[in-house]
């Protein structure tokens, strides 16, 4: 069974930046499409960017698209969420998910990943 394990959260300053990264176990991580998801206090979680199985495609959320970047190293079983210009209302608990079924995907949708990590924490201070 894939465990994923996010790291790289942490207390930041408006107009900062943080790069999350999510390590994957399992010889099979290449072959997943993976997103990053994120979940504020009283908020449910939301998408924010996915990545199909060869990193050659990728999909934002609007709140994000601009600012983020997702990107991956096969190599190395790591899918990576690089947040620049990071507002405060970006805090949250953020999460990486495993989509195994369909390695092109691009989804937005919760329920098309089947394996999640237990989230790293991101707080952006005003």
């Amino acid at each position: 069974q894939v465990q994923l394990v996010e790291s790289g959260g942490g207390l930041v300053q408006a107009g900062g930046s943080l790069r999350l990264s999510c390590a994957a176990s399992g010889r099979t991580f290449s072959s997943y499409a993976m997103g990053w998801f994120r979940q504020a206090p009283g908020k449910e979680r939301e998408f924010i960017a996915a990545i199909n199985w060869s990193g050659g495609n990728t999909y934002y959320a609007d709140s994000v698209k601009g600012r983020f970047s997702i990107s991956r190293d096969n190599a190395k079983n790591t899918v990576y969420l690089q947040m620049n210009s990071l507002k405060p209302e970006d805090t949250a608990v953020y999460y990486c998910a495993a989509d195994q079924r369909r390695s092109w995907a691009l989804s937005r949708d919760i329920a098309e990943y089947d394996i999640w990590g237990q989230g790293t924490q991101v707080t952006v201070s005003s």
